[in-house]
């Protein structure tokens, strides 16, 4: 599934002349042209109005048309919340791909989050949202074409008792994710920028991490590191404020990483 991914590269890499780069350009832009329309999917009707009014600043056709997902591709959106993303990636991927939402059951038990997930469900059949704590999850070994972790790795190193979250393993959760992962499958990371130190300590103050812990992270799990955007760079923002802090939310400065599984 990732085919016309690999082979845009191919012909991007064999193109070495001024020509061929108009050449290579030309490929790139055919490629797009027949991928998923992304913003036919993001403007999907239907959708959660308080989910529109996070688009301006999420960019999610922009993302997912960086992430390279695919029609047809098999999902994985871990961490999901109330399925933003869930349920525009059930539109691209269509009838003969799925999406599986996974949240930790605490957060699925409330009458908002039930009414929220019924709407998701109904608007795209092929989301199915299950109910698991993260370092649970086991995909089956070499089944997920595309994996999405939208503004949620630094909880892998947060804790509260408050939210029943246990203190969990980074490095378990990615290597189940890695074992699930098809050879050349892309798992998608954005996340807020946090400052060098502690990293459980810039967690629990912030909700931020510092991009240099995520990509080292996947790499000890056997990822490459296969492209970064600075679609989200904001020099302005004060990295000691809370994500919450009415002053800076949506308006953060957000990495954004794609890994990819080698194969």
């Amino acid at each position: 599934m990732r085919a016309s991914i690999l082979l845009a590269l191919a012909t991007c890499a064999l193109v070495v002349t001024p020509a061929g780069a108009a050449v290579a350009s030309s490929a790139a832009t055919n490629t797009a042209e027949t991928g998923p329309d992304f913003k036919a999917a993001v403007s999907d009707p239907g959708r959660d109005e308080a989910d529109i009014k996070l688009d301006d600043s999420r960019k999610p056709a922009e993302v997912l048309a960086f992430m390279g997902l695919e029609s047809g591709d098999t999902v994985v959106d871990l961490f999901a919340g109330g399925g933003y993303y869930s349920e525009i990636m059930g539109r691209v991927v269509g009838p003969e791909g799925s999406v599986t939402a996974v949240n930790p059951p605490q957060f699925t038990t409330s009458e908002q989050s039930k009414a929220k997930w019924a709407g998701v469900t109904e608007r795209q059949p092929k989301v199915k949202m299950v109910p698991s704590q993260l370092p649970d999850y086991t995909p089956a070994p070499d089944s997920i074409d595309f994996a999405m972790l939208h503004l949620i790795y630094h909880d892998f190193y947060w804790e509260s008792e408050e939210y029943k979250f246990e203190k969990m393993d980074p490095a378990a959760v990615l290597s189940n994710l890695f074992a699930g992962m098809k050879p050349g499958g892309i798992v998608a990371v954005i996340d807020h920028v946090g400052s060098p130190g502690d990293t459980r300590a810039v967690v629990e103050k912030t909700h931020r991490i510092d991009p240099a812990t995520v990509r080292s992270d996947f790499l000890k799990a056997g990822f490459v590191l296969d492209g970064e955007s600075d679609m989200f760079a904001n020099p302005d923002d004060d990295l000691e404020l809370n994500v919450f802090d009415p002053a800076v939310r949506g308006q953060t400065d957000r990495f954004v990483m794609r890994f990819r599984k080698p194969g």
